[in-house]
């Protein structure tokens, strides 16, 4: 196959995209949110992501995202946060530019920065991501509820 026949085949891949973006938007009940890039050059993308427990793990149930850039970054965002549900924060961590490109292959040498402008977005989102509390050994339930003042306040129900 010729390099101008996978150049066409990804465009179309990436219209094909374009046409139903899925997931793009603020996720209002997010638990972490990364942005990367820079408004000078141009090129910005913000992912949000919401987690759930499912059988003992803790994994993505949602992920959406927002993007100031090329049809490319968007497409590949847009595939990326379809990719992400049911992942577990590091199996995330574990994919790459290439990983999060999804059904669209291989991204063209000059829309490399692309992939990488996801990646580093999921990424920041990651670090954002709060930790599960570590479990209370040895302290009673009363303990684990109190007010970081250390003032709890009991009041007897009717």
């Amino acid at each position: 196959m010729s390099h101008r026949r996978e150049v066409s085949d990804f465009e179309e891949k990436v219209r094909e995209a374009l046409l139903s973006p899925k997931n793009q938007g603020e996720l209002a009940d997010a638990d972490a949110v990364g942005t990367v890039g820079s408004p000078d050059c141009g090129d910005m993308l913000r992912m949000w992501l919401k987690f759930k427990d499912k059988d003992g793990k803790r994994v993505i149930d949602r992920a959406s995202f927002q993007s100031f850039g090329c049809q490319t970054a968007i497409a590949v965002a847009s595939m990326a946060t379809e990719l992400l549900q049911g992942k577990t924060a590091e199996e995330a961590r574990e994919l790459s530019a290439n990983d999060l490109t999804g059904g669209l292959g291989p991204l063209p040498p000059m829309k490399i920065h692309c992939g990488q402008l996801v990646e580093g977005a999921l990424k920041s989102a990651l670090d954002q991501e709060p930790a599960l509390p570590s479990p209370s050994v040895g302290r009673t339930l009363s303990d684990a509820m109190r007010p970081p003042s250390g003032k709890i306040r009991i009041v007897p129900l009717d």
